[in-house]
Parts: C-alpha cells; sequence; structure tokens
C-alpha cells in the first residue's frame, strides 16, 4: 500500500534523479573544497530548475478559474497537464481550505495527486487522512464512471449535516448510502470536489489545447504509446471515414494491430479499409500476426479476413489451417474463403481432402457445391462425401 502511495504522489524520473545525484555528491565531497562547493551548487540548481511550460486559464463559473499548466520536454514536445490547486471544500457551513496538484494526460485523462510541501487532507473532524485514505481517493478520482458524476453536493447529506462536524454516518442522506463506496467517510465533501474537478469542464480545455499540437511527430508517438487513449485519439486521426490509413502512418497502424492492447488491435482491424490488405506482402503480415495473436484477437483478424479478396497464396492457406482449428476458428476460416469470388483450383483441392474431417465436412461440403467445381478429382471426392458419410445428400 505504502509502496502504491508513493507512486501516486512521486515526482518525474528525471527530478528524481538529479535530486539523488546532488545528495550522493554533497556527502562525497564533504571535505573536498571549492571545486566540489561549486558542483553541489549547480547540480542542486540544475534539479531545482523549472521545467518547460505554458499557462492557461481555466474558468470553470462566474467566480471560479484557475490555472492550467502544459509541461513540455527539452524538445518542445508536450508532455502532460498539472495545476497547483486551491479549493475551499463546503457546503453552508464550515469551509476547509485543500492545496492540492493535479496531473492529466495530454487529453485530459486524470493520472495522480500529489502536494504543495506540508500540505495534507482531513477529514471532518481536523484528523488527517491515513495512507489508505489517500490510496483510496486515487481510486475516487482515477474512476471516470463514478457515481458522483450525476449528483449534487446536496444530494450527499441530510438536512442537520450542514456543519462540518456533524456525523456523516449518523445523518446520511439517502444518496450518500448509495454512493457511500466512493467516498471517503468524513470527507464527502472533498471528495467530491476532488473527482469534479479532475473530471470537469478542465478536460474539453485540455483536449482543446492539445489539438492545436497536433502534428506528425504527435500522432506518431501516440499511435505507438501505451496509453490507448492517445491510440485511440491518434488512430481517428491518420484514417479518414472509409477507414483509409495516411500513408505515413501504415507502419505505425500494423503496430497496434500487433501491440499488447487487444481493444485498439480490435479498433484498428475493424476500422481500417480493406485495401489496407489488398496485397499478399500484407496478408501475410496479417497471417501471421494471426498465428502468433492471442485467442481474441486471433477470431478479430478471422472476421476481418471475410472481408478480404484473398490471393491464391492466401486462400490456399486458408484452407490448409482449417483442420488444425477448433469449431469456431475453422468456421471463420471457411467464412473466409466461402465470401471469395473464385478460389484456386489448388485451393479445391485441399478443401476436398478434408471432407473426412467430420468437424467441418459439412460446411467445406456447402462450400464446394456452391463453387461447382471442375476437377475430376475434387467432383470424386464430393461424390464419395454423399455417398459414405452423409448418404442422405446424395
Amino acid at each position: 500500500m505504502a509502496n502504491r502511495l508513493e507512486a501516486i504522489v512521486q515526482k518525474p524520473k528525471h527530478i528524481q534523479f538529479l535530486f539523488l545525484f546532488s545528495a550522493l555528491l554533497k556527502k562525497a565531497c564533504w571535505n573536498a573544497g571549492i571545486l566540489c562547493v561549486f558542483l553541489l551548487v549547480a547540480t542542486t540548481v540544475f534539479a531545482q530548475a523549472p521545467m518547460k511550460k505554458k499557462e492557461y486559464t481555466v474558468t470553470i463559473n462566474d467566480t471560479t478559474e484557475y490555472t492550467l499548466q502544459l509541461a513540455f520536454d527539452e524538445g518542445g514536445q508536450p508532455l502532460y497537464y498539472f495545476s497547483n490547486l486551491f479549493t475551499p471544500v463546503c457546503l453552508t457551513g464550515e469551509c476547509k481550505p485543500v492545496y492540492i496538484n493535479f496531473y492529466w494526460d495530454l487529453l485530459g485523462n486524470y493520472t495522480r495527486f500529489d502536494f504543495p510541501k506540508g500540505a495534507v487532507l482531513t477529514r471532518m473532524d481536523h484528523k488527517p487522512f491515513k495512507p489508505e485514505d489517500y490510496e483510496k481517493l486515487q481510486d475516487i478520482l482515477a474512476n471516470t464512471h463514478s457515481l458522483l458524476k450525476d449528483v449534487s453536493m446536496e444530494d450527499l447529506v441530510g438536512k442537520g449535516t450542514e456543519n462540518l462536524a456533524d456525523s456523516v454516518d449518523a445523518k446520511a442522506g439517502a444518496t450518500l448510502k448509495t454512493v457511500k463506496n466512493e467516498v471517503i467517510d468524513g470527507a464527502v465533501y472533498t471528495c467530491y470536489t476532488l473527482w469534479h474537478i479532475a473530471h470537469g469542464k478542465v478536460v474539453t480545455e485540455m483536449q482543446r489545447i492539445t489539438e492545436t499540437f497536433k502534428n506528425e511527430a504527435l500522432l506518431h508517438r501516440f499511435l505507438t504509446d501505451n496509453n490507448h487513449h492517445y491510440q485511440y485519439w491518434a488512430m481517428e486521426r491518420v484514417m479518414n471515414t472509409e477507414g483509409i490509413v495516411a500513408l505515413d502512418f501504415q507502419s505505425d497502424m500494423q503496430q497496434v494491430i500487433r501491440g499488447r492492447n487487444i481493444f485498439t488491435a480490435r479498433f484498428a482491424l475493424q476500422k481500417i479499409n480493406v485495401a489496407f490488405f489488398a496485397d499478399n506482402a500484407r496478408q501475410q503480415w496479417l497471417w501471421e500476426t494471426y498465428q502468433s495473436a492471442g485467442y481474441p484477437l486471433q477470431l478479430v483478424i478471422l472476421k476481418k479476413m471475410a472481408t478480404l479478396p484473398l490471393t491464391n497464396t492466401m486462400a490456399e492457406q486458408v484452407a490448409q489451417q482449417i483442420g488444425k482449428s477448433n469449431q469456431e476458428q475453422g468456421s471463420l476460416l471457411l467464412k473466409a474463403l466461402a465470401t471469395q469470388p473464385k478460389l484456386s483450383e489448388q485451393t479445391l483441392l485441399t478443401l476436398a481432402d478434408q471432407l473426412a474431417n467430420e468437424n467441418f465436412a459439412a460446411e467445406i461440403y456447402r462450400v464446394l457445391e456452391a463453387r461447382q467445381p471442375k476437377n475430376q478429382t475434387v467432383q470424386k471426392k464430393i461424390v464419395k462425401f454423399k455417398q459414405t458419410l452423409h448418404p442422405n445428400n446424395k
């Protein structure tokens, strides 16, 4: 639990390293003279140097606004948003000042919080949060589908609880009982207020700002990022409404399909135009992807193949795979063949050779019959199937 809490409020890695280096240098140079004093001062100043950032003002309502900051890397690429927040947490009674720093990714998805030096959160009885409270708060704030989204502050408490010293458990409103698992006892107001800041109007503003930084470099970066929100955002901008992928981003799309996230891979396969897999090389790549993919993605790939005009080479490999597949896979493989306007003689022979496979014989027979093959070997195998295995189909 403690390790997770540290992760929530950790400093960026480069800052952590610089402070560590500064501390080590101080210990090593304790008695080493002016040169080390100079180095110590220089590294400490460098460690504390402000990051590159740009500020924006976000207006919440007629009376509330705060500063949103966008951090950049040394190359001028945007990294994330953050805000040093001060907000009073209150309803009609006593108010508590809350100082907290929020962080979002470049699409406005809340990621974590930390605090200015010396700042803490407290419950209504002024007792400070425990480590487990901070961990639960992170879970609350990270839940974009929280029930807090659709309730008002007044809904959370019953009459007589306006004073923050009152016991929420003793005089809880009906709505509070519904969302009790999504708030911290004694800190209902705090949870509610902070959640609505994390997921409020600021999200739309961050999305608007990031759109202004859209360029090829950002799109490439987003497509290959582990953040699935970035991948969806970028895919919708490198494909047109017909699913045609811009030439410069086709290799990135292949990385998405072969990536670890099956949901982004499935989205890419479903949206991408069949022209993307028109040539034999790209179809071979898709087939190799199928063979190495997990089972759920294999099914998605097979469904995509049923929409493709397969090359003769690809159709033959599909036919050979049927007998090595389970019922679900085999049926999808046969569907991919059944949708082809034409199958080569070799592929028809490969299918006819599998008429003895009881799992797929009936489906294979239907595919062959629909083609009315002229090859005598195929015809003989069809007749044999009808006469010996399924005499009722004569």
